[in-house]
């Protein structure tokens, strides 16, 4: 499991997508980032679709996922 609290793309409000991580300032799901790519999607189809989520944004989220799985458990 990513520990997303050290992530400054996104954010976790209880009071918003029922507390799901999503990119901040958005309420987009990391999760959808995930499922977009896995279903063949590109990062400019996903910022192109999610129009509040920047590339930047997309970056550092697979950024700080890359370096979570590669982190010793």
């Amino acid at each position: 499991m990513i520990d997303w609290s050290s992530c400054p793309a996104v954010e976790s409000d209880p009071e918003r997508v029922s507390g799901a991580w999503v990119f901040r300032g958005t309420r987009v799901p990391v999760a959808a980032l995930f499922e977009n790519l896995e279903d063949g999607a590109s990062v400019h189809d996903f910022t192109e679709w999610f129009q509040g989520v920047s590339p930047e944004q997309v970056r550092t989220v697979l950024e700080h996922a890359a370096k979570s799985a590669l982190a010793p458990a």
